[in-house]
């Protein structure tokens, strides 16, 4: 199917399930196969104007569908009648990602115009641009500790070659989107990922950007071999080939762990997003039932409170998918049916935004979610 025509199918079907009711938003998530602005404008032509945001992606699922990497397109409309929805965009991200996640909160609230008691930031980032806790240090000053964050970085089909983001009528590089999403009640933001902590806790004592140098003192590789217990390791020479069964779970103030997936390339340990300088780390390790089981409660916590929910908006990331292999469908399944008659929609990612308390809230390898 050209990139028209998969556009106009998904549309149509996603304003059908509006049943009669006002768009108030437009969700895209689209493989890099397919011409990017050739599906917008498909798209347009049915939603008009109606603000649209959406990503490249690594995969996709909805309502059960697990949709591999690979040719597929994936749209929802959200109504106008409960939520109030700003939507901005931000380029140039990779030069200063605290200074974008700042400028991106600040547009999309002032786009809004929103004077509900509650709000939540959506967002999507190139996740191709750098430093994406960058990106949320940055919407952390300018929304406050008060505004959750929810979303995930664009994949592109795991190839490595870019991603996109897209707003409106434009497809973006080096760019991430923003939703403000006003509400009259507390949005809830939830996360979840199955990684068990292997051993004990470490420090990074030394940091070269996203290569992490030494840990306890010693050079990392060495203690990340010694911590997995001589099992494989990946192949050196490409961050395509990253080695997904052992990552870093950065230990939070509450003993919690963010995932921060890692790959080795040229004998050296790289994370897909810089560590912050002397934290405290534990090689974490996933089996694919640990993985497919924080499904039911990642659905039971999004939907807690939430009256008369419509979707669950997910972000799953790629490093799962690597891990469940020949399995990987059963995570869109398991948590579609625990949201039992709520729409499940989301994408797979190459990082996840889940920011609750404090700055943090960057992970890898983690389901992210949201209930509207």
């Amino acid at each position: 199917m050209d990139a028209a025509a998969a556009g106009t199918e998904a549309t149509r079907t996603a304003v059908a399930g509006l049943g009669g009711a006002t768009a108030g938003l437009v969700i895209v998530y689209a493989s890099i196969q397919y011409d990017l602005g050739e599906i917008l404008a498909a798209v347009r032509t049915i939603t008009g104007d109606t603000p649209l945001v959406g990503a490249t992606t690594s995969g996709q699922f909805s309502d059960g569908e697990y949709l591999p990497p690979g040719a597929a397109v994936s749209v929802l409309v959200l109504g106008a009648d409960v939520y109030r929805f700003g939507t901005a965009a931000v380029s140039g991200i990779s030069a200063d990602t605290t200074a974008a996640g700042a400028e991106l909160a600040r547009q999309a609230m002032a786009a809004a115009g929103d004077r509900s008691p509650h709000g939540t930031l959506l967002i999507l980032a190139d996740g191709m641009a750098g430093d994406m806790q960058g990106l949320l240090n940055g919407i952390y000053r300018t929304a406050g500790a008060r505004v959750p964050v929810v979303g995930g970085s664009a994949g592109d089909d795991r190839t490595f070659s870019g991603s996109s983001v897209m707003h409106n009528d434009a497809v973006l590089r080096d760019s991430a989107v923003a939703v403000w999403i006003g509400s009259d009640r507390p949005l809830r933001v939830v996360a979840g990922h199955g990684w068990q902590p292997q051993g004990l806790p470490m420090l990074v004592t030394r940091l070269s950007g996203a290569m992490v140098d030494e840990i306890d003192g010693r050079p990392a590789l060495d203690v990340y071999r010694e911590s997995i217990q001589g099992d494989q390791v990946s192949p050196s020479g490409t961050r395509t080939e990253w080695y997904t069964a052992y990552s870093l779970g950065l230990i939070e103030p509450d003993g919690s762990q963010l995932v921060r997936a890692l790959y080795i390339e040229n004998e050296k340990v790289f994370t897909f997003t810089p560590l912050p300088e002397y934290c405290a780390v534990q090689i974490v390790s996933a089996a694919p039932d640990d993985l497919l089981d924080v499904s039911e409660q990642v659905v039971e916590d999004a939907l807690s409170g939430v009256q008369h929910p419509a979707v669950i908006l997910g972000f799953s990331c790629i490093a799962r998918v690597e891990v469940l292999g020949d399995r990987a469908g059963e995570e869109a399944a398991r948590l579609h049916k625990a949201a039992g008659p709520v729409t499940t929609f989301g994408f797979y990612t190459y990082g996840e935004f889940a920011r609750v308390t404090g700055a943090s809230g960057y992970h890898n390898a983690t389901i992210t979610a949201i209930a509207l």
